[in-house]
């Protein structure tokens, strides 16, 4: 008996110290956020990637012709044999004297060898790690991840989407290929922008001071699309997803791994489906992440009584971050329609205005409802007491999914 008394006492004094931990570090993180800056309309062109093999090939090979500066930023880099080819390049690169600056999430790229960073070290890149676990609000910053994925090359070439660094990222994992993602290359006046939203990450994580960033912005020739780049962290995403989500004329399309909104953007998914919008919101059949789908089915379940349509995509693993308004506005980017990119992530997307361009996307995302299959609300309201139990976990911790 005294060791259950003992014991209940611990978990108890865990719990406290977890909520508090948690609820002060966001207080904090929410206080110190910078006020969100209104990124200008630029122009520039755009390659899109929705497979793995080819924009990895494109990019090594730009990797593989840089001639001044690479910089660098992953979510996830693994340490695996389709990591080491990536590895093996910007050695080669800084041994030629091209300065090179990786930044990878701590978490996210938990599994990096030490040794691994120690030779990239030694072969002259520059490496550090984002968003590192820190006191005084341990489990807080444990959650606080840095989401994005942004490369810049000579400061003319861009890269910014959903791909990481990983054998799985080139259908090389055989529960979750083929992998189904955008990825974006960019050229145009919007490249020193780009490298700027590196720099704030590396400056605040780096050790590295810089005397003169003027030699990474050399100004680009315009573009024809125009785009603006979003990023945020914190609760700055939410606000921004209501303020696209009310442009809506006629139709919203959702493609996302994670569909667990906040309750404000469920409301107004809700409120444009009442005054008539078509939404449609592609999900994966399958899931890479313990019970982030259980999590999606309560929202699904509230979009399909409002007449939506929702789809699971079936030819492989759907890990795409996009929103298309209408035909004159889409977002392609880091960001997941989740709590956790809502609220957590540090992330950065695109908004295109352009429709042709939005003409362009659409095709390859009805090109992927096609791949799928519809789902209905008889289907995820059939009695199943395994996924009823699941749900019910997953709604106790849709924050952190």
């Amino acid at each position: 008996m005294r060791f259950i008394f003992i014991l209940t006492g611990l978990l108890l004094l865990i719990f406290v110290w977890l909520y508090l931990d948690f609820s002060l570090g966001r207080q904090k993180h929410f206080s110190i956020t910078r006020k969100q800056q209104e990124n200008p309309i630029l122009y520039g062109d755009f390659d899109i990637f929705p497979r793995g093999k080819s924009l990895f090939s494109d990019y090594f090979s730009e990797l593989q012709s840089a001639k001044k500066h690479i910089h660098i930023l992953f979510y996830i880099v693994r340490d695996d044999e389709f990591s080491q080819e990536f590895f093996d390049i910007l050695k080669a690169k800084a041994k030629e004297g091209v300065e090179v600056r990786l930044l990878a999430d701590r978490i996210g790229s938990f599994g990096l060898k030490k040794q691994t960073i120690i030779e990239l070290q030694d072969a002259g890149v520059q490496f550090a790690y984002s968003n590192r676990i820190k006191l005084p609000y341990l489990f807080y910053s444990s959650q606080v991840r840095n989401h994005r994925k942004i490369s810049i090359i000579d400061g003319k070439i861009g890269y910014l989407g959903g791909f990481n660094i990983g054998k799985e990222y080139i259908d090389q994992d055989p529960e979750l290929s083929p992998w189904r993602d955008y990825h974006l290359k960019i050229t145009g006046e919007s490249i020193p922008s780009l490298q700027q939203e590196f720099f704030n990450d590396w400056k605040e994580y780096s050790e590295e001071k810089l005397t003169d960033e003027s030699v990474y912005y050399e100004k680009q020739p315009k573009g024809r699309i125009p785009h603006q780049y979003v990023p945020t962290e914190a609760n700055q995403l939410e606000d921004r997803y209501i303020a696209l989500l009310r442009k809506a004329e006629d139709s919203i399309m959702i493609g996302t791994p994670y569909f667990v909104p906040s309750n404000k953007v469920l409301d107004e998914l809700v409120q444009a489906a009442k005054r008539g919008i078509q939404i449609t919101i592609v999900v994966p059949f399958i899931s890479d992440h313990m019970l982030v789908q259980e999590a999606s089915y309560r929202y699904l379940r509230t979009m399909l009584r409002e007449g939506a349509q929702v789809y699971q995509y079936k030819k492989g693993f759907y890990h795409a971050k996009s929103i298309v308004i209408d035909e004159k506005i889409c977002d392609i980017g880091t960001a997941n329609f989740d709590k956790r990119s809502l609220f957590l992530n540090k992330e950065i997307n695109c908004y295109f205005y352009d429709p042709a361009f939005v003409r362009r996307f659409k095709e390859i995302l009805e090109k992927d409802i096609l791949d799928s299959k519809q789902v209905s609300l008889e289907d995820l309201n059939k009695k199943n007491l395994k996924r009823t139990f699941k749900e019910a976990i997953a709604g106790a911790f849709s924050y952190f999914l």
